[in-house]
């Protein structure tokens, strides 16, 4: 594949930590560069090693994986930051919420499939799409809700062409860049560069953090009991 995907992985749990190193160490395009048993080795871990992804736990002693977050990514434009794949729970979602207004990327829930893992690395270094649309869409969705800061603010609307909300409002959706290209009738290529470009003039980092922001500024109302 390309290029070495670089991973600091954060879990109290060390026999966790073994399971999950392991299986990132058996992918090709997987390194595993660091370990952490809470927030604080985390921070220290990213800021030293530079990984692309930080695998993180939420519930850990001490600094927990949320204020960890925030302290890795600090400013959302910094290019370098690593990107952040939240080990979550169903019972854990008022965390999931402040981490996604904190910039993570993804989230894999703690019961998938062990595979997932590294399908979930990948997205979330490609920035590129939602990890698992059926629960992400739902949290998003559940965070607008609780989160929206209203109608749409002009300035976020004057800054995009109208094809480029018309993607935004698709992307929100959850769906891929073939899916938007199908529904818009666009080539997958145009698509994929109408989507550097909201990103570029919004000042996001990848998808997630698009989606969030097509909730919160009213472009894409939550569905109700969509999943």
């Amino acid at each position: 594949m390309g290029q070495t995907i670089r991973v600091v992985l954060a879990d109290d749990q060390e026999m966790v930590r073994d399971g999950l190193g392991a299986l990132l160490s058996s992918a090709p395009d997987i390194e595993l560069v660091g370990e952490a048993g809470d927030g604080l080795q985390a921070v220290e871990a990213a800021a030293r090693l530079r990984p692309d992804v930080v695998v993180m736990d939420i519930r850990m002693p001490g600094m927990d994986g949320l204020t960890a977050t925030g302290r890795i990514i600090g400013d959302q434009t910094d290019p370098g930051a690593p990107r952040i794949l939240i080990l979550t729970t169903f019972d854990l979602d008022e965390y999931v919420y402040e981490a996604l207004a904190l910039g993570a990327s993804g989230f894999l829930l703690k019961d998938a499939p062990a595979r997932d893992l590294i399908d979930a690395v990948r997205v979330v270094a490609r920035g590129e799409a939602l990890l698992a649309p059926s629960v992400t869409r739902r949290l998003i969705a559940d965070f607008a809700r609780r989160r929206r800061y209203g109608a749409l603010r002009p300035e976020a609307a004057a800054a995009l062409t109208q094809r480029e909300l018309d993607v935004l409002r698709e992307v929100s959706r959850g769906l891929s860049n073939a899916e938007i290209a199908e529904r818009l009738v666009l080539s997958e290529q145009t698509v994929k560069t109408h989507v550097g470009r909201i990103l570029a003039k919004l000042g996001l980092r990848d998808r997630t953090q698009a989606v969030v922001f097509a909730y919160e500024n009213g472009l894409t109302p939550p569905p109700g009991g969509e999943c």
